[in-house]
C-alpha cells in the first residue's frame, strides 16, 4: 500500500528540515500542509522554505494560490486528495508537512458536514468590527472549552465559525467534529517533532529576529490594501496592521508577534497531543533516521 508520511509540529520546530531529509532519502515529493504557505505573496511571515532550503526537492501548495483566492481546509483536503493520486503513480512514499493541524486532519481524517447559517456568521462578523474579538473569544471559552483550547484565538474565522455552530445547534463545535473518519486508499504515519518548551520559545523569538531582518515590515506594508482579507488575519501580519494604523507602537508590535507565535505554538501542541496515533519524535536527535526506523 502506498504511504503518507506525515510531519507536524509546532512552528519552528525544523519540520522542513526532516521533511526534505527524508524526501531525498526516498527521492520523493513534499506536500506543505501551512495554512498561510499557499499564499504567494506571503513569503517572509510564513517562514516558506527557499529554493536553496528546498535543495530541488519538488513542493506542492507551496505559492499555489493568491490571497485573494482564499484556502479552506475543505478546499486543501480536495485539492491534495487530487494531487496525491497523481503522485502515488510515481512514488511509494509522500510526504506531508505543516503545521495546520486542521489541514492535516482534513486530508487524513475527512472532514464533518456541520451545518451554517449565513444569518448568525452576519451577526458574529458585525460583533467583531464593531467591538473586536474579546467578547467572542469568552463566549467560545463558555461554551466549548476544548475547542477554545486550541484554536487560534487570533483568528476570527474559526472563532465566528465556532460560534455559527454553537448557536445554531446549541452544541459545542468539538462535539460536531468528531464524525465517522473517511477510508484512504492510502496508510497514513503520523509524526510531530517535540521540541522543549523553552527551546522551542527561544527558535521563535529567534526566528522573528530573522523575519524583521529579512523585511517582513516592508512585506506587510505592500499589503495594506489587502488587511480585510482573512488570509492576512494570522500572526505576523494582523499586528504590523495595527502598527501601520497607529493603533500600537513599533516595538509593540514585534513583542506581540514573538509572543502571538509562542501562544500559536502552543495551541499547535496541544491539537496534535489530541491525536493517539501522533509518534512524537524527540529534537536533537537525529530526526531523519528515527523516523526511518519506525518505517523499517
Amino acid at each position: 500500500m502506498k504511504e503518507l508520511i506525515v510531519i507536524g509540529g509546532p512552528t519552528a520546530s525544523g519540520k522542513t528540515a526532516l521533511s526534505i531529509a527524508l524526501a531525498k532519502e526516498w527521492k520523493t515529493v513534499i506536500l506543505s500542509a501551512d495554512s498561510r504557505q499557499f499564499y504567494k505573496e506571503m513569503t517572509i511571515g510564513t517562514a516558506k522554505p527557499s529554493e536553496q532550503e528546498m535543495d530541488g526537492i519538488q513542493h506542492f501548495f507551496i505559492n499555489s494560490h493568491s490571497i485573494t483566492d482564499e484556502v479552506n481546509a475543505a478546499r486543501f483536503a480536495k485539492e491534495a486528495e487530487w494531487l496525491l493520486k497523481q503522485l502515488f503513480q510515481q512514488h511509494d512514499k509522500v510526504i506531508l508537512v505543516g503545521g495546520s493541524g486542521m489541514f492535516i486532519d482534513a486530508l487524513c481524517y475527512g472532514l464533518d458536514d456541520i451545518p451554517h447559517s449565513p444569518t448568525i456568521q452576519a451577526e458574529l462578523n458585525e460583533t467583531v468590527q464593531a467591538n473586536g474579538l474579546d467578547q467572542l473569544l469568552e463566549e467560545l471559552k463558555e461554551k466549548d472549552c476544548e475547542y477554545y483550547q486550541t484554536v487560534d484565538r487570533n483568528n476570527p474565522v474559526r472563532i465566528i465559525r465556532a460560534l455559527e455552530v454553537i448557536r445554531l445547534t446549541g452544541l459545542p463545535y468539538s462535539s460536531l467534529r468528531k464524525g465517522k473518519r473517511k477510508e484512504n486508499d492510502f496508510s497514513i504515519h503520523y509524526f510531530a517533532i517535540d521540541v522543549p518548551r523553552e527551546l522551542l520559545y527561544e527558535r521563535i523569538n529567534k526566528r522573528v529576529d530573522i523575519m524583521i531582518d529579512n523585511g517582513l515590515e516592508q512585506e506587510a506594508k505592500a499589503l495594506i490594501p489587502y488587511q480585510h482579507l482573512k488570509s492576512l488575519q494570522t500572526v505576523g501580519y494582523s499586528e504590523w496592521f495595527d502598527f501601520f494604523n497607529g493603533k500600537i507602537s513599533k516595538e509593540e508590535c514585534i513583542s506581540l508577534i514573538k509572543q502571538n507565535s509562542r501562544r500559536y505554538a502552543k495551541r499547535q501542541i496541544t491539537w496534535f497531543k489530541r491525536n493517539d496515533e501522533v509518534i512524537w519524535i524527540p529534537f536533537g536527535e537525529d530526526l531523519k533516521e528515527v523516523v526511518c526506523a519506525y518505517l523499517t
